[in-house]
């Protein structure tokens, strides 16, 4: 399993989902925090992106690679597949380093 410690994970989703729960150490990728997210990810350390379900992520995914970053990934079937995986295992809104509470980027 990939944690924090050998990644780093964005959630794209929706900040009321953000906080209901996100995996922990998870940043929270909005539009308002991408510029910030960008200059403290460490380019040398694998990106994972998440949504819900593993589709809106691939946007987030494709602009992070734009941006100049390899080692990016979409999670297939998004926080509801890690959450099915790992129940119980997740952070709230008070245990997270998110920056923002907009949308993600498009």
């Amino acid at each position: 399993m990939l944690d924090t410690a050998s990644a780093e994970f964005l959630d794209i989703r929706d900040p009321s989902a953000f906080a209901a729960g996100h995996i922990p150490g998870a940043r929270h990728l909005t539009q308002d925090s991408a510029p910030q997210v960008v200059s403290d990810l460490g380019r040398d350390r694998p990106v994972v992106v998440y949504c819900h379900h593993g589709n809106s992520s691939r946007s987030a995914t494709a602009w992070l690679m734009q941006q100049g970053f390899s080692g990016v990934s979409s999670m297939a079937g998004g926080f509801e597949a890690w959450r099915l995986a790992y129940p119980g295992l997740h952070s709230t809104s008070s245990d997270t380093r998110s920056v923002s509470s907009e949308d993600s980027p498009s």
